[in-house]
């Protein structure tokens, strides 16, 4: 329980799923967390409620990541209450099952204000709160990234973003002793899939399974321990990567 001892960190979209996962690790871990959410409040203060229970450390915020003056008030709030930040993960997602024929403007704007522009917001606030002492970034992206479906054409081009976005930052922000690196999910089970349709027993799901060489889709604690990994000292020397968390289902 001392990986990210004293860290600071702000996770986007940790109200469920993945991020909720990844903030708890890192909560078990010694870091203080600020637990955001665009809309989940009662899940927010679960995972809050969850971590504190435990003897962590940690605070809801309320912030939309596509809006400029959301994500502002968030890092001012983490500012506020913890004085730094050491650690960012943007794991704040919006993903549709779409048919080309289906896509509208709406619907493009909306993935990629969320998965890119979100992103971008938030490494721009990180990088004002990290200071010279550097920090840590965390892209949740996915397999979809370099292997995409039939029907999520602007999710795999939203994630496909983001990672190039890892590379070029990684490139740009090293002199600052900023490291940033992207997690690839494989078919990881969280009310977002549930949501979108790969529910148990779904065709989906069997699907998945069948191409995954270890057989069972993912669970949040598996990419979130990654994470740890990512964020702690023992990758001190890593940096623009895109680590494929998939149980061998995207082999890059």
């Amino acid at each position: 329980m001392s990986k990210l001892k004293n860290k600071v960190a702000v996770v986007t979209g940790a109200a469920k799923g993945i991020g909720a996962s990844i903030a708890k690790h890192f909560a078990h871990e010694g870091a203080k967390v600020v637990v955001n959410y665009a809309s989940s409040k009662e899940a927010a203060d679960s995972v809050v409620k969850e971590i504190t229970d435990h003897g962590g450390i940690a605070i809801a915020v309320q912030a939309d990541v596509s809006n400029e003056a959301d994500v502002n008030r968030l890092f001012e709030e983490t500012k506020k209450t913890f004085g730094t930040l050491d650690i960012l993960v943007n794991n704040a997602v919006f993903q549709q099952f779409l048919p080309i024929e289906q896509v509208s403007a709406e619907a493009f704007h909306k993935h990629f204000n969320v998965n890119v522009l979100g992103s971008v917001l938030t490494i721009q606030a990180s990088l004002k709160l990290f200071g010279d002492k550097g920090g840590n970034i965390i892209n949740v992206s996915s397999g979809a990234s370099k292997s995409p479906m039939a029907g999520v054409s602007l999710y795999s081009s939203t994630k496909a973003a983001l990672d190039a976005i890892t590379i070029s930052l990684s490139k740009e922000l090293g002199v600052k002793n900023v490291r940033i690196n992207s997690i690839l999910p494989g078919a990881t089970e969280t009310e977002g899939a549930i949501s979108a349709g790969v529910t148990k027993g779904s065709d989906y799901e069997k699907m998945f399974v069948a191409n995954t060489p270890l057989g069972r889709r993912g669970q949040p604690e598996d990419i979130a321990k990654a994470a740890v990994f990512l964020a702690s000292d023992d990758a001190a020397w890593i940096t623009g990567e895109q680590i494929s968390v998939s149980g061998g289902m995207f082999g890059f």
